[in-house]
């Protein structure tokens, strides 16, 4: 998706079904933001002095997993500023004449935000630390020994970028930011007032026993828990009188393949075949892929992160390896040789 048009593409894709309802829950203000104290005290500093000064706050980078709220705080930074905010993402600006119009149609004070802001190419990143630093864009005009600078002012604008792998960042890039917030997981708590929440907005009725059960099963991620939200309220309306008990949760949880501790089909399929084939590891993450029929980075940025946090899966310089909570988790025992060699530090 290349050309002026990339932001304006991406700004309006179909608001329709579940993208709908993903709108209709997201936070406005950051009041209303669930979660993640330490980002949103920072931020709250960051855009209050700004304010008073009457001007517009330092780039803000967003980085985190996903899932956990980046899109709703650029949007929230946007509306506490009273700014308009133009969106995109890093793989839609592919050439620099992309960035180069969207930073021209920028008024002062818009916020722009580009999502995986670490996959943008690189002529148009080289052009974001002039417009970042000076407001400054320098367009080339024809090409060869021909060619010419124009340089063009641009209005001051706050650059959002939002990224799952700050490392990916440039040097020169990351250090343009005046602020990173860091987003973590969350806490059960924390999605259980996301759930409660979404309930209200979306009219569900739901018990303290049941929102606490999808809390549990989210990952610590928010996206996963308003997700499970509504596939539980399909549940209830379909198979149920509508109300939501826990136990109707548990039995809606069931049927998505959903288990006790949130992992899905994909998940356990990857340690199924650690544990079951590969007799707990270690093994390549190639191998492991090619073994659940998926693509290695499917494996790799699905499902390793929630596994290695669930202390079900390690990385070692020889692979992965399946620890005792993954044999356990799947019912099964480890062979009386387990815990020799790379596995041994996982039964210490």
């Amino acid at each position: 998706m290349n050309g002026p048009d990339a932001e304006e593409t991406l700004s309006a894709l179909p608001q329709q079904g579940e993208r709908d309802v993903e709108t209709t829950l997201r936070p406005r203000r950051l009041a209303e933001f669930v979660g993640q104290p330490r980002v949103r005290e920072q931020l709250e500093l960051v855009l209050e002095s700004a304010r008073r000064r009457g001007v517009p706050p330092d780039h803000v980078l967003l980085s985190g997993p996903p899932g956990l709220g980046k899109t709703s705080l650029a949007m929230i930074i946007a509306a506490e500023l009273d700014a308009a905010i133009r969106i995109t993402s890093g793989p839609a600006l592919e050439r620099a004449g992309d960035l180069a119009a969207m930073l021209s149609n920028l008024a002062e004070g818009d916020v722009l935000f580009i999502d995986e802001i670490h996959r943008i190419a690189r002529p148009a990143e080289e052009m974001l630390y002039l417009a970042m630093e000076d407001f400054r864009v320098d367009v080339v005009v024809g090409k060869g020994p021909g060619a010419t600078s124009i340089p063009l002012e641009i209005a001051p604008f706050t650059l959002v970028g939002a990224t799952t792998r700050s490392g990916a960042l440039t040097g020169p890039l990351r250090d343009r930011f005046g602020f990173t917030g860091q987003m973590e997981f969350y806490a059960e708590a924390e999605l259980d007032q996301v759930v409660r929440r979404a309930a209200t907005i979306l009219g569900i009725g739901i018990d303290a026993a049941s929102s606490a059960e999808i809390a549990r099963r989210s990952r610590g991620t928010p996206r996963i828990a308003n997700r499970l939200l509504r596939r539980v309220r399909d549940y209830a309306e379909v198979r149920a009188d509508g109300r939501i008990t826990r136990e109707i949760t548990r039995a809606a949880l069931e049927v998505y393949d959903v288990d006790e501790l949130g992992l899905d089909r994909l998940d356990r399929a990857v340690l199924g075949a650690l544990v079951r084939s590969f007799g707990g590891g270690p093994v390549g993450v190639s191998t492991l892929a090619v073994a659940v029929g998926e693509e290695p980075s499917t494996v790799e940025e699905v499902c390793e992160p929630y596994l290695v946090r669930a202390g079900m899966l390690a990385r070692t310089p020889r692979g992965r390896v399946a620890t005792a909570a993954a044999w356990e988790h799947l019912g099964l025992p480890p062979p009386p040789e387990y815990g020799r060699g790379d596995q041994a530090i996982l039964f210490e």
